[in-house]
Order: C-alpha cells, then structure tokens, then sequence
C-alpha cells in the first residue's frame, strides 16, 4: 500500500485553542479519543508523582497537532486506524508486514509541509 497525494480537506478552517477540552472535543475519530483519555491520565500521573509540567504540555501540543489533523483529514485519521489494524493482524499471524517505499519527507510533501 502506497501514500497517496491529496488536497487539504479545509485550508481556512480555524486554528484550534491549545487547551484540553478543545483539543478532546475537535477528536473526530473515537480511536483518537480513546488514546487522548488514556494518555492524559498517563501523563497527570507523570505530572503527580515527579511535579514536572513538561510532559504535560509536550502532550498537549502532540495531541493539539493530532486534533488538527482530525477535523481537517477525518477520512486520513480512519484510514490510518484500519491500516494499523490489518499490519496489527498480519504481525499476529507472523507475517511479513509492508513496508512502505517513501519517506516521512516524501509524505508530508504531498501534504504541503516543508520538513
């Protein structure tokens, strides 16, 4: 399976607020939320036991990103659970899982992002 090149769902859509309850509400995928909830509990048990707020806001921008990419590509963030889903399987059989023949700077190029 190969990458393929589209157009930005939604260029002028609005810039998200970089706080949790907008980030959580603009998660279009209920795989999405599902890891937003487990990693937010992940990391306030991080910021409980060692008074350290970074990697509270590391996952706040990680998942700022994600939530972007949710309401502007909702179509992309399945496609990309259901390919997870079937290497996941293939991995289970022990089978040979794909291997893609592009790089991360080919893919995002096709997206407009200069890396």
């Amino acid at each position: 399976m190969t990458a393929q090149p589209h157009e930005p769902v939604n260029v002028s859509a609005p810039v998200l607020d970089k706080n949790l309850r907008s980030i959580r509400v603009a998660l279009t995928v209920p795989q999405d939320r599902e890891a937003f909830d487990a990693g937010l509990r992940m990391a306030l048990d991080e910021v409980r036991a060692t008074l350290d707020l970074g990697k509270l806001n590391e996952f706040i921008h990680t998942w700022w990103l994600i939530a972007h990419d949710s309401m502007h590509d909702r179509a992309g963030r399945e496609r990309m659970y259901e390919h997870a889903a079937r290497v996941q399987e293939l991995a289970d059989r022990g089978e040979a899982v794909p291997r893609g023949d592009r790089t991360w700077r080919e893919l995002l190029a096709d997206r407009g992002v200069q890396a």
